[in-house]
């Protein structure tokens, strides 16, 4: 569908990008080749503007999958050859694994990076993972790494999956006072806007207002102020204090061999810290409402066969998940929750 109304236009008037999925076993040459050239065939062009080798995590996982197959220098050959205008990498990983890659720069030249990047994990993406075996690395560092470089840096998740633009009300309140038109979400578009070197930012839009709020945001640019950057980094330490689950909704972690809805869980969980429906204590204000409200919604936006009660445990998520969740552990409190509030009327 995107080609065919693509092919509408001329080829020169719209770039077009996308990605080697060589992870999950498919690890060969001709695989590799294989998925460009039908990267081609689908579009029914001659090159790709911008391909990108696909979550990359460690220094061992480029290796096996574009290393020791050869398939990373039949990439740089298709792009002396013009069927590859720029080629690049999306970065998912912790901070030895980044440097490893990035010092192939001398011999691929990186022509772009694709890195997670929003006022949140720009100091405290380590505080966003709930796995202590993880350390996740600050985009504070990702970014300045690729700009000393001089490599153009593309932002994927500047949104969190939607969380910075769906904030509790106390962030909200606090945003809107500094600028009462403003989005929430337009914040953090133009907090990654700010840095000279961002190529483009990666936006998930749903509804035409997304759209309408992006193109207002982005307008007639002007980049955040060092006071606005300092305003942010409080609100940064604010949403901090909110127990939500780091949750982008990148599917990475589906399907569940269970069959759970984890992404929908966890959006659930979210939307209800947001609006202050997780009830601690049944003396406190306003606790039947908010009982009611979580228990009502869950019911209504999970199946039953596919909530937290019914995982084991097996960890299969956990290899997939590029925010480093405890997927697992964050079910079985997600579960004990409910369960409280379903005995405590």
């Amino acid at each position: 569908m995107t080609a065919a109304a693509l092919l509408r236009h001329p080829r020169d008037k719209y770039f077009i990008a996308t990605k080697c999925s060589n992870q999950n076993g498919r690890k060969t040459l001709k695989e590799g080749q294989d998925m460009f050239e039908n990267s081609l065939s689908v579009f029914r062009t001659d090159h790709i503007d911008y391909y990108l080798l696909h979550i990359l995590s460690s220094e061992q996982n480029f290796k096996e999958r574009f290393l020791d197959n050869g398939l990373l220098d039949w990439l740089m050959e298709q792009r002396s050859q013009g069927r590859i205008r720029n080629l690049g990498f999306s970065f998912h990983g912790e901070r030895p694994g980044f440097d490893a890659i990035l010092a192939w720069h001398e011999k691929v030249h990186w022509d772009f990076v694709q890195i997670q990047m929003n006022y949140l994990d720009w100091k405290h993406s380590d505080q966003a993972s709930s796995r202590p075996d993880r350390k996740a690395v600050n985009a504070e560092y990702l970014y300045g790494q690729l700009a000393a470089r001089e490599i153009p840096v593309v932002i994927m998740e500047p949104m969190l999956g939607g969380r910075l633009a769906k904030l509790a009300q106390g962030p909200v309140t606090r945003l809107k006072s500094r600028e009462p038109e403003r989005s929430a979400a337009s914040w953090a578009f133009r907090f990654c806007g700010t840095f000279p070197k961002v190529l483009t930012i990666l936006s998930g839009m749903t509804y035409m207002e997304h759209l309408q709020d992006n193109i207002k945001s982005l307008s007639g640019f002007q980049p955040l102020s060092e006071d606005d950057l300092a305003f942010l980094e409080d609100t940064a330490l604010q949403i901090l204090n909110f127990p939500t689950v780091p949750c982008t909704s990148c599917q990475y972690c589906m399907p569940c061999p269970y069959g759970l809805d984890i992404p929908g869980i966890f959006a659930h969980y979210n939307r209800c810290v947001n609006e202050d429906h997780i009830p601690q204590d049944a003396m406190s204000p306003g606790y039947r409402e908010s009982r009611r409200a979580y228990l009502v919604s869950y019911a209504r936006s999970i199946p039953r066969e596919r909530r937290a009660d019914h995982c084991v445990g097996c960890g299969e998520c956990l290899m997939h998940c590029p925010q480093g969740i405890d997927i697992p552990g964050q079910m079985r409190k997600i579960d004990r929750y409910s369960e409280k509030l379903k005995k405590n009327p």
